[in-house]
């Protein structure tokens, strides 16, 4: 499980659920190049919106594992599709706020673009969006 995050001005929520499935791309940091590495299809997603807004809005699907970027081969990305929206974002501040969630790189490497998320995290944030 993990977390990938964009900033809604850029490729919103609402773009993803528009077009239902698309390339995760743009990533330039070898730290967060190393995690799309280790995805696999059937990997599931938190979608946060990071910029002004910081909070998971939705849940994506790994549908297609690490492919270089033509761009620049040295980064890559992978194809996912659209999953759940969550019923109540969960910002940066409530997650914060959980003692359980302290240890995430979500509260400790904010610039990180993409991150994992531990199983006992996930039904916990699940559960904070109300999903």
């Amino acid at each position: 499980m993990w977390l990938v995050k964009s900033e809604p001005e850029t490729y919103s929520w609402a773009n993803m659920l528009e077009q239902g499935t698309t390339a995760w791309d743009g990533v330039r940091n070898f730290q967060a190049t190393a995690y799309l590495r280790k995805m696999q299809p059937g990997d599931r997603c938190f979608f946060y919106h990071s910029g002004s807004e910081r909070q998971i809005v939705g849940i994506i699907t790994v549908i297609q594992a690490f492919y270089p970027d033509l761009a620049d081969p040295r980064f890559g990305m992978v194809d996912v599709k659209a999953g759940e929206t969550m019923h109540t974002p969960v910002t940066l501040a409530a997650i914060k706020a959980e003692a359980a969630l302290q240890h995430l790189a979500l509260v400790r490497q904010s610039r990180l673009s993409v991150m994992p998320i531990d199983a006992d995290s996930w039904q916990k944030i699940c559960a904070m969006g109300k999903l």
